[in-house]
């Protein structure tokens, strides 16, 4: 039970907060309340009086999955901040202020987080080698020392000596915060994000005598689900000085923060909405009007066409296949991905990478994260360069069928070994005369060397250009381009191509960098007989706090392939769906009730160790009527076929397939899962990004494979 003086404390709190809540430097806008066009006073100004204005920022757009359930939303907090109205021109006067300020603060636990990068304690150092920005600010020479900077500041604000060098340099430290920052009017001085009550009731208590400091109502990034999408999410962070020039011509204030990567960076102009404009009159030390120039508009929500329960369940199916699998020739095997799109549109369902990480801990763990085994946050969906191995024989296949260079009748012969320019070949089987949809099936590599042969590096560069691959595709938040084997490649990187290379290339092997979500869309291309979608994440737009729609986005051909003859896709498809039955139970793809088309490769990863491999596996389903492709890379292992199956049945449980009915259960996403524990979906963590300007340092913020393979097997 709490005490009285506690209880005393928190109804002080909330009414200091309702107090200052019309002083806000931002508001969420579903506790916004902002002055009207009618003077907030009666009051007849007199000469005396002064008015300013600032702006206002907007609330931010939430993110949610493609069933409304809400990753990233909006909080409040009590921030401490110093106002410009009302803190003293005069220097002296100032700086006294200041300092009463950084005592309090140190008084009560809290540390003001400075911008100045030099040491607190003499002898002055600097704490970084790009000095540039300090230097600049305080109009000194590039050579000037982390002493001269401090005495420069100490003359330019007339810090008296009569204060000791600890006062002078906290004085010093927020008088060059201010400058940073652009104090002003409209740009207020942050002291303090998220105070406590104590701090709020200390600091309004200092307010009486040291003008300027307020307490106000901001808005805060918080994740609902870090367990969604992480990589595809993103982060937000503060507004740094060299991004500031150009972000102030789009209405940003130096204490916004803006969309860091992913989403939140992709949508930034979306999420953020407009910010508003307020005109402020200030007679005798008190605000005394406030009206509104311009409303604020929040942000839009951004619906992704990704489903949490889907999102969370194809995450299963690659973490419980790692473990089931988790050793290949003695070796580990933590990596992989996988990636399923709506065969219709290209919308993007899911995406499953592993190792993983909860977007929770972004901040208190970046450090960690980014020296964990595995690379976690590492996105290999979109970012995982790759051999397609066998997979890529689907290229090759569309390429000789299309240019006329085989029909489905011919055939070539398959003793196991083969010959070319010397070169000595092999395939994993004996074939005898063998077509395209049974090499397909049986992924026999000789057929394709004497196709590839034939068609020669420039057609099966034509047709990988025409899938999509050693280009981006165009993912709002980004994906690698990758990189084709051919002659033009090599040239780049100074190496010399090979006659014999040739071959290597038609079945995926030698030298190739494909994302899955390339291979995803391979899949897709081939479900939809040549048609190519650009893959999308943003299903739609709405606006905040209702179910108002703003924008849908339309499904987008990147890509066509003409095809020159209507049966090159039936024999693909048929040897696919051959290759589909044989998968042994309990993965079984023979009896769901509608075909399943797959192809897998397994390139091998190391020119000097056959036994080093990647299983690799792309596919589509309903055969005849396809609503899902997919795709999926294990990194160093085997059977990734194994995954399909239960790829396909999250997929009906949650979207339906060929007919079926979706589980009613999985509208409500299941209790989150966070370092062994389950935690409650209403559970809010800040969303900021940690990066600095400088790559090898990082500084937490609050805020508003190149393979190469001789040989190739199914």
């Amino acid at each position: 039970m709490k005490s009285f003086s506690d209880t005393l404390k928190s109804i002080v709190f909330v009414t200091l907060v309702i107090l200052f809540g019309t002083l806000a430097a931002s508001k969420l806008m579903k506790l916004q309340i902002v002055g009207g066009n009618e003077p907030a006073s009666s009051h007849k100004y007199d000469s005396n009086a002064f008015k300013f204005k600032r702006e206002i920022s907007s609330t931010r757009g939430e993110i949610v999955d493609y069933s409304g359930n809400v990753i990233i939303g909006n909080d409040s907090r009590c921030d401490i901040v110093l106002q410009k109205a009302f803190f003293p021109e005069d220097l002296i006067e100032g700086n006294k202020i200041l300092l009463d300020i950084y005592c309090t603060l140190l008084d009560n636990g809290h540390i003001f987080e400075e911008v100045l990068p030099i040491t607190f304690d003499e002898p002055y150092e600097y704490k970084t080698e790009d000095i540039s920005k300090v230097t600049e600010l305080l109009n000194l020479n590039v050579y000037a020392t982390a002493e001269n900077c401090i005495d420069k500041l100490i003359s330019d604000y007339e810090i008296s000596d009569k204060y000791t060098k600890k006062e002078q340099r906290m004085i010093a430290g927020l008088r060059y915060a201010m400058l940073e920052k652009e104090f002003s009017y409209s740009n207020d001085l942050i002291l303090v994000t998220d105070a406590d009550t104590e701090l709020v009731i200390k600091m309004k208590e200092l307010s009486n005598i040291c003008r300027g400091i307020e307490a106000v109502n901001a808005a805060e990034r918080n994740i609902l689900r870090g367990d969604i999408l992480p990589h595809e999410i993103g982060t937000v962070g503060p507004i740094y000085a060299e991004e500031y020039a150009e972000l102030k011509e789009k209405g940003y204030a130096m204490n916004d923060t803006v969309g860091k990567s992913g989403i939140e960076y992709a949508m930034e102009k979306e999420l953020r909405g407009e910010s508003g404009t307020e005109e402020v009159t200030i007679l005798d030390d008190a605000i005394v009007d406030i009206k509104t120039i311009k409303e604020t508009v929040p942000g839009e929500t951004v619906k992704l066409t990704v489903d949490g329960n889907f999102q969370i369940k194809l995450q299963n199916v690659l973490d419980n296949f790692l473990n089931n699998y988790g050793y290949y020739n003695g070796e580990a095997v933590t990596k992989g991905a996988i990636v399923v799109l709506d065969a219709k549109t290209g919308a993007v369902r899911g995406m499953a990478t592993a190792p993983t990480y909860n977007l929770k801990d972004f901040s208190e763990k970046y450090d960690e994260l980014l020296e964990a085994d595995g690379s976690p946050m590492f996105n290999r969906c979109t970012q995982g360069l790759y051999l397609p191995g066998s997979t890529f024989k689907t290229v090759t296949a569309t390429a000789g069928l299309n240019e006329g260079i085989v029909n489905g009748e011919t055939s070539f012969y398959c003793g196991r070994y083969y010959k070319f320019y010397g070169g000595d070949f092999q395939c994993t089987g004996e074939h005898s005369y063998i077509s395209a949809r049974r090499a397909i099936e049986v992924s026999c590599n000789i057929y394709f060397y004497e196709l590839s042969s034939k068609l020669g590096i420039d057609n099966i560069t034509k047709y990988s250009k025409l899938y999509g691959l050693g280009s981006s595709l165009g993912l709002e938040t980004g994906d690698a381009a990758g990189f084709l084997c051919n002659p033009e490649t090599f040239a780049e990187r100074g190496q010399e191509w090979y006659i014999g290379y040739v071959i290597q290339a038609g079945i995926g092997n030698q030298d190739y960098g494909i994302t899955p979500l390339q291979l995803a869309t391979i899949a897709n291309t081939i479900a939809n007989k040549g048609t190519r979608y650009q893959p999308y994440l943003v299903d739609s737009l709405y606006t905040y706090g209702s179910n108002k729609l703003v924008q849908k986005t339309k499904p987008t051909v990147a890509g066509q392939i003409d095809l020159n003859y209507d049966y090159v896709y039936d024999y693909i498809t048929n040897g696919m769906i051959d290759a589909a039955r044989n998968v042994p139970y309990p993965y079984s793809l023979s009896n769901l009730g509608y075909d399943v088309a797959i192809k897998t490769g397994t390139p091998q990863t190391s020119i000097d160790n056959k036994n080093k491999q990647n299983s690799v596996f792309i596919g589509f389903a309903p055969a005849d009527d396809p609503e899902i492709a997919f795709a999926g890379v294990i990194e160093g292992g085997e059977y990734s076929k194994y995954m399909v199956r239960g790829i396909i049945d999250a997929y009906a449980e949650c979207f339906g397939i060929n007919g079926s009915e979706t589980n009613d259960e999985n509208t409500q996403l299941p209790p989150e899962v966070r370092d062994g524990t389950t935690a409650t979906t209403t559970e809010t963590t800040t969303t900021t990004d940690t990066s600095t300007t400088d790559s090898s340092s990082q500084t937490k913020t609050t805020n508003t494979t190149t393979t190469v393979s001789s040989t190739a097997s199914r």
